[in-house]
């Protein structure tokens, strides 16, 4: 509930849920009269246990605030791309894709035709309009990142979807602060010009969302469902781990999303 005399935020941004039912449901009573707008960043499922769930309650959080958007996340792409038949099941299942499966009471062997049969219409349909970007006023709200000197609408799936450190070290002004998920940090990363959100619900972090311009931060604690991923953030926005070789890395992204 909105604390008397309190102004609504123009837009609320909620990072990667991955299946985290229920630090969802603990997280939307917290925001939804805390904004005039609400944008997802994506990755609505895998790993997690209940990314049927995820979808149900974010369709009728729509149903209840019709001004809500929803962004793609490299998940829901990696699953479309199963479903449209572009690519076997291999990379689905060992991103996470069993447990999605496994919230339908689906097998994990069920193949592309019969997956499309068995999954409701409405969450294909949902899964099928996701946004790759989104913006107002206030932000650029996008999964991953968006690579610099390129307009927005010149943006390629692979960037929106997949960058991270060329993305987050990148000096370059999008005109806008910049809202991506995707890379995981331990407390949101709050920089002049990007506000990193994915704070690692999944993996025992939290399930954190953004109310611009306010620069406030409202979240609930996650599932540890999944070790941490190999590709996180400190709060420098410094990548940990294995060293992420974009020029590699996305001309295979390129090639997987033809």
């Amino acid at each position: 509930m909105l604390t008397a005399g309190r102004t609504k935020a123009a837009v609320c941004v909620t990072g990667d849920i991955h299946g985290c039912g229920g630090s969802l449901a603990a997280l939307l009573p917290l925001i939804e009269e805390q904004a005039e707008s609400f944008v997802f960043l994506g990755d609505y499922i895998d790993r997690g246990p209940d990314s049927k769930g995820v979808i149900d309650q974010l369709l009728d959080f729509r149903r209840r605030k019709p001004r809500t958007i929803f962004l793609m996340g490299n998940h829901e792409r990696i699953l479309l791309d199963v479903l449209e038949g572009r690519h076997d099941s291999t990379f689905f299942l060992h991103a996470g894709g069993e447990a999605t499966l496994a919230s339908y009471g689906l097998p994990s062997d069920a193949d592309p035709a019969a997956l499309r049969t068995m999954l409701p219409p409405e969450h294909l349909t949902f899964l099928s309009n996701l946004l790759m970007l989104w913006e107002n006023e206030q932000c650029i709200c996008v999964h991953a990142g968006l690579e610099p000197g390129l307009h927005l609408s010149r943006q390629s799936p692979g960037c929106c979807l997949w960058v991270r450190d060329e993305f987050i070290r990148s000096r370059h002004d999008f005109g806008k602060t910049v809202v991506f998920g995707h890379t995981v940090f331990v407390k949101p990363l709050l920089l002049r010009d990007k506000i990193g959100i994915d704070t690692g619900a999944v993996y025992g972090g939290r399930l954190t969302a953004l109310l611009l311009p306010q620069r406030e931060f409202i979240s609930v604690p996650g599932q540890r469902c999944s070790n941490r991923p190999e590709f996180s953030g400190d709060q420098n926005g410094l990548l940990q781990g294995r060293a992420f070789d974009l020029r590699f890395s996305l001309s295979q992204l390129f090639r997987f999303f033809r």
